[in-house]
């Protein structure tokens, strides 16, 4: 009889955190554009041995226009699963008065180089909303970010590319702040520092609520980080210029 009630009160439960979930489940779909603009950006590959030289100083680098998107799926009302996809590439040109090492090729002095650096980033995030009111939305999680980043320069006849694949663990934070029904301040992001290097990107907002299924965004988005090893050592910055438009289910 005890092991009855056992199962009959587990599946009680089952179906009822089910229902719950059900109840509160939603899916988003989350987009931005607008432009990037380079900060510094300093390389030296190998991290030991090479020619530490700036792709945002010595060469030019030029803004551009991004896109990235997400999905989400919120449930049991305080919980949020999304898939991020965020890829950047800038191009940089110009000459160097030195001659730079850049992995096994040597670039003679003032030889007109061009440069590519890619970082497209792939992230899986839960996150927990430990505040969730009209006025008031704070929320903490984990990523799990997929870094797929390339550095390559040539000129000369000469060229060079190194690639790099990893994985980044991050702690995602997201705070709303709605003084009105239609308008909200939004500071949310991804950040981790450690001796190997850090990673933040962060986005402050205004939001404009025009239905309780969109709402449109406007603000700056901060990226920065980068590592320091004896392969590689590249820390950079962009700012971006943020439109962005979400939709919920």
């Amino acid at each position: 009889m005890h092991t009855m009630n056992t199962r009959i009160l587990v599946t009680i439960v089952g179906v009822w955190l089910a229902s719950t979930s059900a109840a509160f489940a939603q899916f988003g779909f989350d987009v931005e554009t607008g432009g990037v603009f380079p900060g510094y950006n300093d390389v030296r590959i190998p991290g030991k041995g090479g020619t530490l030289f700036s792709l945002s100083n010595e060469l030019k680098t030029e803004s551009s226009i991004f896109v990235r998107g997400r999905v989400l799926y919120s449930f049991s009302s305080r919980n949020t699963v999304s898939v991020l996809v965020a890829p950047l590439t800038v191009k940089a040109s110009g000459k160097i008065p030195n001659a730079v090492q850049f992995q096994e090729r040597m670039f003679g002095a003032n030889t007109p180089l061009n440069a590519e650096w890619k970082f497209n980033s792939y992230r899986l995030t839960y996150r927990y909303d430990f505040a969730k009111s009209e006025e008031i939305e704070f929320g903490l999680g984990l990523t799990a970010k997929i870094r797929d980043a390339k550095i390559s320069l040539s000129g000369g006849g000469a060229s060079s590319t190194k690639t790099d694949l990893g994985f980044v663990p991050l702690i995602n934070f997201r705070f709303l702040w709605n003084p009105s029904s239609t308008v909200g301040l939004l500071v949310e992001g991804d950040a981790l520092a450690a001796l190997q290097g850090r990673a933040e990107d962060v986005l402050a907002a205004v939001v404009l609520r025009l239905t309780d299924s969109y709402t449109m965004r406007a603000g700056y988005r901060i990226l920065e980080g980068g590592a320091d090893n004896d392969k590689v050592y590249n820390f950079s910055l962009f700012n971006y210029a943020v439109l962005g438009v979400a939709i919920t289910l």
